[in-house]
């Protein structure tokens, strides 16, 4: 990968695209014949995709790579389009050509000829397959048993960036944003394009580039700093990446000088017409619009007495006639709760609110849910919204970023969370009815859908703070291009391409990662209970201090129990929002799992888990477990240092350092909490400060 600044070694930079020289030996005779490359270039994504697969070629082989439009007889990689390109029309059959979709490929080995050949229907999808074949390579992998057809199972494979104009990112920690600076667009073009490798190396298409918050500032770059952001936009689409911007809804006053923003006032609709028209003018493959509205004191439509389809239409009519969609993110819950009422439930505020609004939106908005019905959580259920609007196109949106997860200062690797949400079964067209076929589209047949995430990756020299960290950055684009990839086949995947595969580095790197959520998750919430952190950056444990203080209205403990009544027959109702056989399995206490007990139920401190043991026992084991599995991290990493570029062993060795040092806090806090509340002391008769 090339390099805006000087390169050191084990630093991180070149992440998962390293593209270490093969060994002497088998592999490295077998891809010795794939040093001639034929493809007829057609635009710049095919250009990228000879780029990348000449430099990945030399880097692995140590051999140059030559370029021409044919083979001939010799071996070597054949790209090309169906349909424009006879060479690969005759390499590949018509029949496995005809289930290559947009963004797909296949890729297949000809042991005659000793060709690989890498068809697609779209040049972006001879980008994808090639970046498939320089994986296979860089892991080791055996090419000439490549025979296979590859299409991304959810069209749109969004990430957004929190980033904001002053060179800050919002929920951000690996340092500050790599697009803007001092309230300007960054001219570190390099850097940029480096990121959008990697990012279609692993199968995103799509990008927001400025914060869903959006201030005066940011709203601008839909007019004076346009001139930038279709630079920007030019880098993102030589790796077939259609960028986004995140707009501000009261923009018709604060950039076009009108009194109002209302959607229905002809004058704001002609104003976002003409805005819309200028950015496509600039940018004509511009994606369209992500917006926040009406939630943590943004601008919306209900200051107008409008609603969310309202707003929505009003923009995607602005939008449509140039093909871009408007995502609109459902992340609305403007209640403060009161502690003494506990009928108020922010849980309950997205399903609430947008439920009924189901077939009124345009066909080119995208409703954006986050996976849980609060806020990224360690652990929640998945929101019931997702598929409650047949009518509607809908999207699923993941934080990569570890906002309530440690911060990307703790290791917790969150693909096997999101599997667990996309394999959650919604029961919403009875059995059988996994969140992963409605966010792809198959079961309700809407046209506009897909993944969204947020961005984890800063100026940080390795990109996410953390070295490992990395792994869900390239775990999100593997599980939005297909959700059947396991978690394990990821995690190794991706230890292939940044580590090597040598032993015992490989294994242990795969154990942390594998154990990290558990491990993080026993040290700091217990039980579903979520939230219990320090309200204005969300690190560290403050067990009532979640922006409600002093009640933590996230838990309600108090002398007899702890969690939150969400029951249909007793509590806030949030249960009824999920199709029967879920609300059923939630609504009791003798079916309702336990590590989500405490967000729907209040129970006695005394109560006993399906485990057999009482919710005061569970929490004090998992905590001393916990931060005891937490320092045992260190002492295997340390382990590792003579496998491993010093820099790289630090930087790791650094955070595993602090998180060890951080789960005792978490350990002691938690436990002294609930000592104090309950009166119950440990089992086991070990010391709670």
């Amino acid at each position: 990968m090339s390099r805006y600044f000087e390169y050191r070694p084990g630093d991180g930079y070149e992440a998962w695209l390293q593209y270490r020289r093969t060994d002497q030996g088998t592999k490295l005779k077998q891809y010795a014949p794939y040093c001639h490359i034929a493809a007829v270039i057609q635009d710049e994504v095919m250009r990228t995709a000879v780029n990348e697969l000449s430099q990945g070629l030399e880097a692995i082989t140590g051999h140059l790579v030559d370029v021409a439009e044919t083979l001939g007889e010799s071996s070597g990689i054949l790209l090309g389009i169906f349909g424009a390109s006879q060479a690969i029309d005759e390499a590949i059959h018509a029949d496995v050509a005809g289930s290559v979709r947009t963004e797909g490929y296949a890729i297949q080995f000809d042991g005659r000829t000793e060709q690989i050949a890498i068809g697609a229907a779209d040049s972006a999808g001879l980008l994808y397959g090639v970046f498939h074949l320089l994986r296979i390579m860089a892991a080791g992998g055996d090419v000439k048993s490549l025979n296979r057809v590859e299409n991304p199972v959810n069209s749109l494979r969004m990430i957004n960036q929190w980033d904001n104009m002053d060179g800050s990112v919002e929920r951000g920690y690996a340092g500050s944003s790599i697009f803007y600076h001092d309230n300007r667009v960054a001219k570190e073009y390099q850097r940029i394009q480096d990121y959008a490798r990697l990012l279609a190396s692993c199968g995103i298409n799509a990008i927001a580039i400025n914060n869903v918050n959006v201030h005066r500032v940011e709203s601008r770059l839909l007019t004076d700093f346009l001139p930038d952001v279709t630079k920007l936009a030019a880098i993102f689409r030589q790796y077939a990446i259609k960028l986004y911007l995140s707009i501000n809804y009261a923009s018709p006053m604060e950039l076009g000088g009108l009194a109002t923003a209302d959607p229905q006032n002809p004058s704001v609709r002609e104003w976002w017409r003409e805005a819309a028209a200028k950015v496509y003018e600039a940018i004509p493959d511009f994606g369209g619009f992500l917006v926040k509205a009406d939630s943590e004191h943004r601008p919306g439509p209900f200051t107008y007495g409008r609603d969310h389809a309202d707003g929505a239409n009003m923009l995607a009519e602005a939008v449509k006639p140039y093909g871009g969609v408007v995502i609109w993110r459902c992340f609305v819950y403007n209640c403060k709760q009161d502690w003494r009422d506990r009928s108020t439930d922010r849980a309950r505020a997205a399903y609430d609110h947008f439920r009924p609004l189901d077939g009124r939106f345009l066909d080119n908005v995208i409703l954006q849910i986050k996976n849980g019905p609060i806020d990224f959580q360690v652990r929640e259920p998945v929101s019931p919204l997702i598929g409650a609007m047949p009518h509607t196109n809908q999207m699923i949106e993941f934080q990569i970023a570890q906002e309530y997860t440690g911060q990307q200062r703790h290791v917790c690797y969150l693909v096997p969370q999101w599997k667990e949400v996309l394999d959650f079964d919604t029961y919403l067209q009875e059995e059988g009815t996994p969140v992963k076929r409605i966010v792809d589209g198959t079961v309700h047949g809407n046209p506009c859908n897909g993944f969204a995430a947020v961005s984890n990756i800063g100026s940080d020299a390795n990109w996410t703070g953390h070295l490992l960290a990395q792994a869900n950055l390239f775990g999100y684009g593997r599980l939005a291009w297909n959700p059947e990839l396991s978690a394990e086949e990821i995690a190794k995947e991706w230890i292939r391409l940044t580590f090597g595969s040598r032993e015992p580095l490989f294994q242990t790197i795969y154990d942390i990662l594998m154990n990290s959520w558990e491990i993080y998750e026993s040290y700091t919430t217990p039980l579903g209970v979520g939230f219990m952190v320090n309200p204005d950056h969300h690190y560290g444990p403050n067990v009532e201090g979640y922006e409600y203080s002093p009640w933590g209205t996230y838990h309600y403990a108090d002398n007899h129990g702890v969690g939150v009544d969400r029951t249909t027959a007793t509590g806030t109702g949030y249960t009824s929002q999920y199709a029967d056989a879920n609300k059923q399995r939630y609504e009791s206490l003798a079916t309702c799992p336990d590590e989500l007990l405490l967000f729907f139920h209040h129970v006695p401190y005394t109560h006993k888990l399906h485990s057999g043991k009482t919710v005061i026992q569970h929490i004090y084991d998992t905590h001393f477990e916990g931060a005891e599995r937490a320092g045992q991290l260190l002492a295997v990493w340390e382990r590792m240092r003579e496998q491993l570029d010093e820099q790289a062993y630090r930087q790791v060795a650094d955070r595993l350092e602090e998180q060890a040092e951080h789960a005792k806090e978490w350990r002691d806090r938690i436990n002294t909490y609930f000592y104090r509340r309950s009166g119950i002391p440990d089992e086991q008769g070990r010391t709670i400060y």
